[in-house]
């Protein structure tokens, strides 16, 4: 460990230069990301680079069926700005129709779970309005590792050995690439993608047929995606292939390629707030990203200063907003373009000081929304023995897999997501949380070598709830990049995996950084917790009121405190909570660091 300020400890330096740096969830992808950037292109080609290798190298935590959010600074253009590629349900995706397979949730798992996939439009469209280079020059180092293999991570290790059965006796085609030999691959083995490797090989020969330039090259490549082979493989395996999910039910798919023709990305402003000289910007509400706002809204009536940031106090504010901030998402949030979502409100002084009051030295258990007239919806909660009465508890979780906080106890596996930041010399910065596609989300459609996201369990089964099942609405995902100015001047991008923890941690993350003088590497290695008191986004939806989960990192005197406040403690493994990376410019400067947790992240600059 070095020591690098009084009391605190960090597990590697902050790296720093003023060409460029890269930080990422996963060493190669930000060997690949850098060497970009030494080859000329800027942080965007970067940022597609490392994206697709991430989905190589791991898959159990993305894969090309899944979706993602960007937040993003270019210099020329002078403005943040957010790249929704969270793909929409389908035309059939209709409460109607999921009620009648007997459905009351949307299943965690299996093809009624898909939405439109979001990455490859949202990467080609970076590429195209913001990046340098071509088709082949992005996709070649996923495509190399694809083909010629990587280390196979240990947790990458865990999560295939925990579904290996599931594999063998539902979705084969899964058990075809991901059980080589009918055994699950060893740690650090050499693990290959060949079909993988073959359908991003097809793209680019595709791209390159459309001559020598190149727009006409990733949009030749965006038609074979979304117009052409890809698409009609997944029409018909939707079509055609009845596959078992969480429901302990099989079930044929309602995504078509109509609606991946009909789908493309978009670029909006993000939502922002401001907090003692920095602007914060994060996704709308169609995520979970604004939770970090109405988090700094509520705490900046406290006096965080000097707090010493593994106290009572300090963890017992934060997690006290996160409780109230996480409650709104509940009731509020959706999709805008569906629903009115009242964010000046919920970002406004007025309604901050109110919920404010609620905020006392005791630990709330119940889950306490705002009141808003006009706007919200009744939340239904699911605890852990409802769920296990209705037959899907722990061994279905196992079996079948449960979405993001997947494989494992309920609300104890959490991190199925990878995040990236990068900044480059001329000063772009970008930071994005792609994810969906798991491995054990959905089977392998052989003829692509990838499976389908399951983003769509995200929706309500209500009518009239703010985040319900509709055909072409965006579901609340939680996917959530975060930006931050200060004084104006773009400053910091980060983020972390891990479903509902996101905004937990980012925002322990920021409050430890502004208030207690962390730099960016001390504030990722910091110990951490995260709340369980909200339902869950993920299939089952539960809840677990007053749950606080601390790292063993925490001291006793404070895990002792927050019990007699009322928290219901559980204490994880030492090195845990969040996989948080983050990077940053400051004049000519570049800074980045990345989470020792897990041992893969890692941030590379010069």
């Amino acid at each position: 460990m070095t020591n690098v300020n009084p009391n605190t400890f960090t597990t590697r330096p902050e790296i720093e230069g003023t060409f460029g740096v890269v930080t990422s969830t996963h060493w190669i992808a930000t060997a690949v990301g850098m060497g970009i950037l030494e080859r000329g292109g800027n942080a965007f080609d970067a940022a597609v680079a490392t994206a697709f290798t991430l989905q190589v190298v791991e898959p159990h935590l993305n894969g090309p069926g899944g979706d993602v959010p960007v937040i993003l600074y270019d210099a020329r253009r002078g403005k943040p700005e957010v790249i929704c590629g969270q793909g929409v349900a389908p035309a059939g995706a209709t409460i109607a129709h999921y009620r009648s397979e007997g459905l009351d949730l949307v299943p965690g798992t299996g093809l009624l779970a898909a939405c439109v996939p979001g990455t490859f439009e949202t990467w080609m469209m970076l590429l195209r309005d913001y990046g340098t280079m071509r088709v082949a020059d992005v996709l070649n180092p996923a495509i190399g590792y694809a083909q010629n293999g990587h280390p196979l991570l240990e947790r990458a290790n865990a999560t295939i050995g925990t579904v290996a059965q599931l594999f063998r006796d539902y979705w084969p085609t899964s058990a075809a690439v991901y059980l080589p030999n009918n055994e699950v691959p060893a740690t650090g083995s050499l693990f290959t993608n060949k079909t993988l490797a073959a359908t991003y090989s097809r793209i680019v020969k595709d791209a390159e047929s459309a001559g020598g330039d190149r727009v006409a090259q990733i949009e030749r490549a965006r038609a074979s995606w979304s117009k052409g082979f890809v698409a009609e493989a997944i029409d018909r395996f939707c079509r055609t292939q009845e596959i078992m999910d969480t429901s302990g039910r099989r079930h044929r798919g309602v995504l078509t390629a109509d609606d991946m023709a009909k789908w493309t990305p978009h670029v909006e402003p993000p939502a922002t707030y401001d907090y003692r000289g920095y602007t914060v910007c994060k996704t709308g509400p169609w995520g979970q990203g604004p939770v970090t706002l109405q988090q700094l809204a509520l705490l900046k009536g406290f006096d965080l200063d000097g707090l010493d940031p593994t106290g009572p106090d300090f963890i017992h504010l934060i997690v006290e907003s996160s409780k109230l901030a996480y409650a709104d998402r509940e009731v509020f949030y959706g999709d805008p373009d569906f629903v009115e979502v009242p964010m000046a409100t919920l970002l406004s002084d007025a309604y901050n000081n109110e919920r404010r009051k609620l905020i006392t030295d005791k630990a709330s258990l119940e889950l306490r929304p705002g009141s808003i007239e006009g706007f919200g919806a009744v939340i239904k909660l699911r605890g852990e023995s409802e769920v296990m009465a209705a037959g899907a508890g722990e061994p279905t979780v196992g079996r079948l897999g449960a979405g993001e906080p997947t494989v494992g106890r309920l609300g104890n596996t959490r991190g199925d997501t990878v995040h990236f930041d990068i900044v480059d010399q001329a000063g772009n910065m970008i930071s994005s949380t792609p994810s969906g596609g798991w491995l054990h989300s959905s089977p392998v459609i052989p003829e692509l070598g990838f499976c389908l996201g399951t983003r769509a369990q995200m929706f309500w089964l209500e009518e009239g709830h703010p985040a319900a099942l509709g055909p072409g609405r965006r579901p609340r995902t939680t996917l959530s990049p975060t930006m931050a100015l200060r004084d104006g001047e773009p400053y910091l991008a980060w983020g972390s995996p891990g479903g509902d923890g996101q905004d937990q941690w980012i925002t322990q993350f920021f409050m430890r950084h502004v208030h207690c003088g962390m730099n960016m590497q001390e504030s990722i290695d910091a110990p951490a917790w995260h709340s369980e008191h909200f339902p869950s986004s993920f299939w089952p939806r539960t809840a677990r009121p007053g749950v606080l989960v601390l790292e063993g990192r925490v001291p006793q005197t404070s895990v002792a405190e927050l019990k007699r406040r009322g928290h219901v403690v559980e204490i994880g493994p030492a090195w845990s909570e969040g996989r948080l990376t983050a990077a940053s410019r400051v004049g000519r400067r570049r800074r980045a660091a990345a989470n020792a947790r897990g041992m893969q992240g890692y941030a590379a600059g010069r």
